[in-house]
């Protein structure tokens, strides 16, 4: 059985695999991919990926896509207590009729996932600031890293905001204390990185603007503006030149001392843009975990 759809303006230059979890079904990434490989999802009469971005009518054919080919890998959704809504809560700095901004926790995701069942988009559906809508994620955070995170209202302020990140006007700037001491004190790294596809290895080029704030023997706070957004940029390319973030499990030396820190050490801390002549700026105070190592380690953050 085929079903047929015609992608409204509304959706325009959204993903492949985020269109049909809006307007077929709420189902599994990996299922999304296996079905768009398989062909028993077509873009126009073509298999494409999931990363591909749709167009204002383009015909997206479904096939087959029965409940049963995802009972095994339904998505359990997280249900949040009052007291976590209103924990989070709490963390926002900004509230519009369009969108709000947070200081995002460390050690929470923005979406659900296999490995991360608690997550911002389920937390915030409950919450009664989205009482007549609900929250769209127009950029990304890593689960540990912390600071400024945007959600928008509605789809088109959702799509505005990911265009100003697409189109790199949204100018982030993140803090990082890094081991070792960087031997450059400020420059620009740029670097082809390397993520898997399928097994099959994919190169973006991502360009960083960096600054060393303060420094020791022993570490190093930097400063940290990206040009890309590539995923894990940041933290790669600090690993790639000898100095990964304190407490990155993912990317490190293999001799590290974790012992006084177990969160990882990088902050969104400033992100700004301008919509319609009018410029937004917000800031994300520290954590207080990230105070205490700087401390510890006798690094300044005139900010703080």
């Amino acid at each position: 059985m085929k079903k047929s759809y015609t992608v409204d303006k509304t959706f325009n230059d959204m993903r492949i695999d985020r269109w049909i979890r809006h307007n077929v079904k709420k189902i599994p990434q990996s299922l999304i991919e296996k079905s768009l490989r398989n062909g028993k999802i077509k873009l126009n009469h073509k298999k494409v990926k999931s990363l591909h971005k749709v167009k204002t009518n383009d015909c997206i054919d479904v096939y087959n896509l029965e409940l049963k080919d995802f009972v095994k890998e339904k998505i359990n959704k997280f249900n949040p207590s009052k007291d976590v809504i209103k924990s989070n809560e709490e963390l926002i700095i900004d509230n519009n009729d369009d969108f709000i901004v947070l200081n995002k926790s460390s050690g929470i995701s923005v979406q659900g996932g296999t490995k991360s069942k608690k997550n911002l988009i389920d937390i915030f559906t409950k919450s009664e600031i989205f009482g007549n809508t609900k929250p769209f994620s127009v950029h990304r955070l890593d689960k540990d890293t912390s600071g400024v995170f945007i959600m928008a209202k509605h789809r088109k302020s959702a799509q505005l905001l990911t265009s100003l990140f697409r189109l790199r006007r949204v100018h982030k700037t993140y803090l990082a204390v890094c081991h070792g001491e960087l031997e450059i004190n400020s420059g620009t790294w740029k670097n082809n990185l390397v993520r898997y596809e399928n097994n099959k290895p994919i190169i973006e080029k991502a360009i960083t603007i960096f600054k060393v704030l303060d420094k020791n023997s022993t570490c190093s706070l930097v400063e940290l503006k990206p040009i890309t957004g590539r995923k894990h940029q940041l933290r790669k390319q600090l690993f790639d030149i000898g100095n990964p973030v304190y407490g990155d499990d993912k990317y490190k030396l293999k001799k590290i001392d974790k012992s006084i820190n177990k969160n990882l050490m990088l902050h969104s801390y400033q992100i700004k843009f301008m919509i319609n002549n009018k410029k937004y700026t917000y800031i994300a105070s520290l954590p207080d975990y990230f105070k205490k190592i700087l401390k510890i380690k006798r690094l300044k953050f005139l900010n703080s």
